[in-house]
């Protein structure tokens, strides 16, 4: 029904711009005196319990672990990848860049997902290779790649900026590196034990391998911080409504829409984040950055256009 399917990608729009405002909110934590990996555990153990509760309430039995000792070590690495690292290098660079600076670099994460799955397509053989989708370089592809590396070098090198802002545009490279894997191993296990496990076990590792970096300095939270009302909004705003919230209503809109339009919308992300990071941060684009910011929108959704266009030749 074409009413249903517009509701669906109005559900979709509303996701991609809570997801854009997060980097914002995170930014707000952090200059409120919170440190990453304090802000990525309150908000996990929020939404793990909240998937507990979701998953108390419905009807099926709920299992503990996975089939094998090979799929746990997966569900680690999807922690670690997905979970602890990808937000502990996200949430670092928001203390070192521009919020908006670390959503258009972050946005490359698509884009690296199929280098990524090229790459691992040569060297892996056998189940492993085979659940990986298939992927044909085109010219689509090829430019894209090029415009999206350029853009992340002209925002990275901007002499315009502070020297630190390098460190967090670096990470914020890597944090889309971390989710490029992540998003190669999670198709798989999604469909072999369900989203709503798959995810929970990600939750569950990324909390138990943030521990370290808790123990190791960051330790918890002051209670005066936690405190603030601007602390609390923000961390409730991340886990039930970022996190958890978002999640379920997008397994929706996947369903509805597909996931090659579903995934269209994420390279929206970037411009809520800016349009939010202007309004409440006072944030401001170079001219350099926003020719990077721009190259980088423009690769990611040239590159993304690859399965298209290899589907129009079949």
């Amino acid at each position: 029904m074409p009413g249903k399917s517009i509701f669906h990608h109005l559900l979709a729009l509303l996701v991609v711009a809570i997801w854009g405002v997060t980097f914002i909110s995170t930014k707000v934590l952090i200059n409120n005196g919170l440190h990453p990996s304090q802000i990525f555990a309150i908000r996990f153990v929020m939404a793990y319990a909240g998937i507990w509760v979701l998953q108390a309430l419905g009807k099926e039995k709920t299992r503990l672990f996975s089939r094998s000792l090979r799929d746990e070590a997966v569900f680690l690495f999807l922690g670690i990848s997905g979970g602890s690292m990808y937000f502990l290098a996200e949430n670092t660079a928001l203390a070192y860049t521009q919020a908006s600076n670390t959503a258009f670099i972050v946005s490359t994460a698509p884009l690296l997902t199929i280098l990524l799955t090229l790459a691992f397509r040569k060297v892996f053989k056998g189940e492993f290779a085979a659940a990986l989708e298939p992927v044909r370089v085109n010219w689509a592809l090829t430019l894209g790649t090029l415009l999206a590396l350029g853009g992340v070098a002209m925002i990275a090198f901007d002499g315009s900026r502070f020297q630190m802002s390098l460190r967090g545009d670096l990470l914020a490279f890597a944090a889309a590196l971390c989710w490029g894997s992540y998003s190669i191993f999670m198709g798989k296990m999604s469909a072999d034990y369900g989203e709503v496990f798959a995810t929970r076990k990600v939750f569950f590792y990324g909390l138990l391998t943030i521990i370290p970096f808790l123990l190791a300095g960051d330790g918890l939270p002051n209670a005066e911080v936690l405190g603030r009302t601007p602390v609390i909004l923000n961390l409730l705003f991340l886990g039930l409504v970022a996190s958890l919230a978002c999640f379920i209503i997008w397994n929706k809109v996947i369903v509805s829409l597909g996931n090659v339009s579903a995934t269209n919308y994420v390279y929206l992300n970037p411009f809520f984040t800016l349009v939010t990071a202007i309004v409440v941060l006072g944030e401001r684009l170079t001219p350099l950055s926003a020719v990077g910011s721009l190259a980088i929108f423009a690769g990611v959704f040239l590159a993304g256009r690859y399965k298209e266009m290899n589907k129009e030749k079949i």
